[in-house]
């Protein structure tokens, strides 16, 4: 299994990890890594384990088996705050309880940064706008969460996400409730924020979004880490094929030509 070679100490590596939960094993022997500036992209049909993977990548879950690297130091030697300022997470849109205008819920990224008894600084907010128009959302700053569309909250939690300031983000399906345009919008600032020195991990069931930023996909099926390396080489028509349980003709179909 090929790895990309960034030349720097990566931001995030599991070794031989196993995920589950109880005595469930979901996952077993994932070995991944990602270095500042790369994208990498997690490929799998529903049910394979991704979600439970990046939970415990999170420190949601705790591993089965192996172990979690976060800048080469295990997450549990971490403190939530600490870690807070070197991971950010994407989950899915979600539908929203309370009903927290945008702007409160963008500021919410900035938490792990306020000592106990601080409440959000001036340039915190700036910050957080600049987060929101970088997204093209600055407009919804007044609105409330729960009033939103699904692609809107969607927006909403990337730039919540961003504030955080963030060595590595972690994207759960980040263009699974966006229209095309908001989806190229997204693809767009995932690049951006490579470029910017960011690692970024997320999962798609689009391979042609991955196809078209990634610098590494990674194919998850059948309870361990099928493939990893290249795009070109690994997202094949075939493996897709393969993975998903559909015919190579039409995953070649709906791949663009590289």
């Amino acid at each position: 299994m090929d790895r990309p070679d960034r030349g720097t100490a990566p931001v995030l590596r599991t070794l031989e990890l196993s995920t589950g939960h109880g005595r469930q094993v979901v996952s077993q022997g994932i070995n991944l890594e990602i270095a500042s500036g790369q994208v990498l992209c997690l490929l799998g049909p529903n049910g394979c384990g991704k979600t439970t993977l990046f939970r415990t990548l999170l420190g949601l879950l705790a591993p089965l088996a192996g172990q979690v690297l976060v800048q080469e130091q295990p997450i549990q030697g971490w403190t939530r705050a600490e870690f807070a300022h070197r991971v950010g997470y994407v989950p899915q849109a979600q539908s929203g309880v309370f009903a927290f205008e945008v702007l409160d819920m963008v500021l919410m990224g900035r938490a792990a940064r306020l000592s106990a008894l601080s409440g959000p600084s001036r340039s915190d907010r700036a910050l957080a706008l600049a987060c929101m128009q970088r997204l093209g959302i600055a407009g919804l700053a007044t609105r409330r969460y729960t009033e939103l569309s699904g692609g809107q909250r969607q927006l909403v939690l990337i730039a919540r996400a961003l504030a955080q300031e963030p060595a590595l983000l972690i994207m759960d399906e980040p263009t699974a409730a966006l229209d095309f345009g908001n989806q190229i919008l997204v693809l767009e600032q995932i690049a951006a924020l490579r470029a910017q020195g960011m690692a970024v991990l997320l999962s798609t069931h689009q391979p042609e979004h991955g196809l078209q930023i990634a610098d590494c996909i990674a194919l998850l099926g059948q309870g361990r880490m099928l493939d990893m390396g290249a795009p070109a080489e690994v997202a094949t028509p075939r493996a897709l094929a393969a993975l998903y349980g559909v015919s190579e003709d039409a995953v070649a179909a709906r791949l663009p030509r590289l």
